[in-house]
């Protein structure tokens, strides 16, 4: 809890100081950028839903039709209510015994919701080469969102291409996760961090209904969105010197956020230990893998599996069938880890992976590692953790990216209790 009250303590003095200096008479000059300066730029006020307008699965429906008097009644909470006055609390999806205060109110971890971007020279001057960074690219609109700035806002509401995202990222667990913004009904919310965590996972809201979202699995879980699932979209975390070369007229989040934040720096010093415990998890740890390990998780359809990093180290490249689903999981050195040193780039080198479809015209390609990439047996051309062929006969095509997310083994498993664990076995 303290690293995360930390967080917010800097923000709340960073905010004073800010408006203390806004406040402050200074002669005429011609305005520069200063990330650790920068007001806040003014944002449109969310527009509320109508209620009409919410999209409901069955079983929301259904909580939406009771009435309560006292959703508290009988219930140990661990979080503050009072924060809360417009959230629906009598229409929810799990306990709200379950739910725990990290430390901060309400955006006291702030999101950005006016994202500046830098081109890849400018951003080039302060990342490392193996910084990491969350790639997300939507209609040919390619962005890095580095983990030293999530590290500090955990959420990005941001439009890539035409398209409204968010961009996610939950220190505790490990999780980065993007979301499509727009619902099914044409709507388009924006996101907030509760200040709460379940299964110590970062607990969302929008603006627009004070709804709770998990992060984790993307599905409203208390108030009138209870039910609603936001779409994942495929992302992949990456090392710095990877990105740049593979998209060298990409964009790059600026740590031109209107907040003073000591960005690079990590405030879970030695938090992703092997041996460490998680924060605020009161669950039993599944026993199979290391609470700690890290995963690249997937579901297809009904099934969900696991694909510890520790085997990835070992092979590389896994070929793999799920319910009938061909994946290709990639793995490659070259990313530094979030949460190890109290400098992101003086940390670890953890690696990094991507999932793919290996379908191309119609045929099931099969990879190997090669010594600075992957090939695939059949054509023997070259590809890269983009999953895209930059040699060979096939120079030029891209695989199809499958929605895929780095975790912790203790988070997926909470969430996700029936996994399977690819143990090594058909790669």
């Amino acid at each position: 809890m303290f690293a995360r009250f930390s967080i917010f303590l800097f923000s709340l003095f960073s905010t004073f100081v800010v408006v203390a200096c806004s406040t402050a008479s200074t002669p005429a000059s011609t305005p520069t950028e200063n990330p650790a300066t920068d007001p806040p730029a003014t944002q449109t006020p969310p527009t509320a839903l109508p209620a009409s307008d919410i999209p409901t699965t069955e079983l929301a429906a259904e909580q939406m039709e009771a009435t309560c008097e006292d959703p508290f009644e009988g219930v140990r909470v661990s979080f503050n209510k009072s924060s809360w006055p417009d959230t629906d609390f009598c229409k929810h999806s799990v306990p709200l015994s379950e739910f725990f205060s990290g430390g901060p109110p309400p955006d006291g971890i702030p999101p950005i919701d006016a994202p500046k971007f830098e081109t890849v020279a400018r951003a080039d001057e302060w990342l490392e080469a193996k910084s990491p960074v969350v790639v997300f690219s939507s209609n040919d609109d390619v962005r890095a969102y580095p983990l030293a700035i999530l590290m500090w806002h955990e959420i990005v509401n941001d439009e890539v291409g035409g398209e409204p995202v968010t961009v996610t990222f939950c220190p505790l667990c490990n999780a980065t996760i993007v979301f499509k913004r727009t619902l099914p009904n044409g709507n388009v919310l924006d996101f907030g961090t509760s200040g709460n965590l379940r299964n110590s996972d970062l607990v969302m809201y929008d603006r627009q209904t004070r709804s709770w979202w998990q992060q984790f699995t993307g599905e409203a879980i208390v108030g009138e969105m209870t039910g609603t699932q936001l779409e994942f979209l495929p992302s992949q975390i990456i090392g710095w010197d990877q990105f740049k070369q593979a998209h060298p007229n990409g964009q790059v989040l600026s740590r031109s956020t209107g907040f003073v934040r000591d960005y690079g720096s990590n405030p879970y010093v030695g938090y992703d230990s092997i041996d460490n415990n998680p924060f605020l998890y009161f669950g039993v740890v599944d026993g199979r893998l290391a609470a700690m390990e890290r995963v690249v998780a997937v579901q297809i359809e009904d099934t969900d599996i696991a694909y510890p990093f520790s085997e990835l180290e070992r092979v590389r490249v896994v070929n793999d069938d799920v319910n009938g689903t061909p994946l290709v999981v990639f793995w490659a050195t070259g990313t530094k880890s979030a949460l190890d040193s109290s400098s992101i780039d003086n940390s670890a080198d953890v690696g990094a992976t991507a999932v793919f479809s290996p379908i191309v015209d119609g045929q099931t390609l099969r990879f190997e590692p090669t010594m600075d990439g992957f090939r695939d047996v059949q054509t023997n051309s070259t590809w890269n953790m983009f999953g895209e062929a930059i040699g060979g006969e096939l120079t030029g095509t891209q695989l199809e990216q499958v929605v895929a997310a780095e975790h912790f083994w203790f988070a997926w498993a909470a969430f996700k209790p029936d996994s399977l664990i690819w143990t090594g076995v058909g790669g």
